[in-house]
């Protein structure tokens, strides 16, 4: 009895205060709400996590990363929060529909950002798939993430603005017109994602070269909105994803597949160093291991034609020339090279003449697309033909330096002294 006597007592007390009675009941609901928070999260979440680590599956490390559930169980304490309002005392109305509506308004949020975390583990697992490079989704699921948290967004507004969802869409469809200009970029970078997937225009890990945005190296990720290319010195580019429909850029993709890679470069010949070579010159280069055959079967059929030209002045008659040999000589050399890939066009060509010389393209593909291998294989022919060059009586076009106007200038002083004397 004294007990309930007690009890009464206080109660009455308490109710001289309502203030303290409503700050009572705000504490046990607060502390039932860290009690459901931490039931929640350090006893449910941690028990399902030790029962998936239990279970060995391939991607495990990633959920392992990414906890869902812990994102989805900070919905309970505000499901306590958004029912126990009620039970307090000598709150307004006021207050507890704004809280109710605020901790509804926290549960939509929690539960897109639980689905947009899904999409995440979704998308990680799919890029350990080999064909990702090939089909990467990123920027679909971005797209859904975007459309998830609109969907979000509308229904927070609506729970605060006491309206359904399709009444909130059907007053937004006046607009539309609005929303397209908001989201210009958005629908031209699906537009652009579509389009660059169904014709495989760009994957992952692909070399793109797009002079007019100083691109030029590999694609490291694609999103919706952005490609990134991380170029050869090591800087980032980013690339808005429609700029690769609008915009021209190179794919090297084909190389890599082909596994070969071009070599079209000229060497610069002197045209004044061009004539018919002579028979000791011939003979002089039958020394030369890949010239020996084709000369004399350059020298039988020439002396056919020329015979049937016997009543011809020797000007009309057909001789060999030292860069006609030279070029030969090249092609056969090209041919012999461990370097280059003999399965694909391989050719030696004259281009037009111009005021720096007579170019002479070499036209070959290399055996290998590695950067540093192909380019020592390049250096490597062009330093041999540089070399061997004057043993054909050529020399190589070079516009006068300031060393070779001085040694000039130097000679025609000596010459006028010489005559003074």
């Amino acid at each position: 009895m004294d007990f309930l006597k007690l009890f009464r007592d206080i109660e009455n007390w308490i109710d001289q205060f309502p203030w303290l009675e409503m700050l009572t009941s705000l504490s046990i609901l607060i502390l039932f709400a860290i009690l459901a928070n931490f039931i929640a999260k350090q006893i449910v979440v941690r028990g399902i996590r030790k029962l998936i680590s239990k279970i060995k599956f391939a991607n495990q490390s990633i959920f392992a990363q990414h906890s869902v559930i812990r994102r989805i169980a900070n919905i309970v304490p505000a499901i306590v929060i958004m029912n126990g309002i009620t039970t307090v005392p000598h709150l307004s109305e006021k207050i507890i529909v704004l809280v109710q509506m605020a901790s509804q308004a926290f549960i939509f949020l929690t539960i897109a950002l639980a689905i947009s975390e899904m999409l995440n583990i979704f998308n990680l697992v799919y890029q350990r798939n080999p064909n990702a490079k090939n089909k990467p989704i990123k920027g679909y699921l971005q797209l859904v993430k975007l459309m998830i948290f609109i969907v979000c967004a509308l229904m927070v507004l609506g729970t605060f603005l006491k309206k359904d969802v399709f009444t909130l869409l059907a007053g937004f469809g006046a607009m539309a017109t609005v929303l397209m200009l908001v989201f210009q970029n958005t629908i031209l970078s699906l537009v652009a994602s579509v389009q660059i997937s169904s014709y495989d225009m760009v994957r992952i890990g692909d070399w793109i070269e797009m002079p007019s945005l100083n691109a030029d190296g590999d694609v490291i990720d694609m999103s919706l909105h952005t490609v990134t290319v991380q170029n050869f010195d090591k800087t980032y580019t980013t690339i808005p994803t429609n700029k690769l429909i609008t915009d021209t850029f190179k794919n090297w993709r084909g190389m890599s597949q082909a596994g070969a890679r071009r070599i079209k470069r000229s060497l610069f010949i002197d045209q004044s160093s061009v004539h018919f070579m002579t028979v000791e010159e011939q003979e002089k280069l039958k020394s030369f291991l890949l010239l020996d055959q084709y000369l004399d079967t350059k020298t039988s059929e020439l002396e056919k034609f020329n015979h049937q030209l016997s009543n011809q002045t020797v000007y009309n008659q057909r001789r060999l020339t030292n860069l006609g040999t030279f070029r030969a000589y090249i092609e056969f050399y090209l041919k012999q090279h461990s370097g280059i890939a003999q399965n694909q066009s391989l050719m030696v060509r004259q281009l037009q003449p111009t005021s720096d010389g007579l170019p002479l393209e070499i036209y070959a593909f290399t055996n290998t697309t590695v950067w540093t291998a192909y380019e020592a294989i390049q250096s490597d022919i062009f330093d041999h033909l540089l070399a061997i060059i004057p043993e054909f009586g050529l020399k190589i076009f070079q516009v006068p330096s300031g060393s070779d106007v001085k040694s000039l200038s130097s000679g025609i002083i000596i010459q006028d002294t010489m005559r003074n004397f």
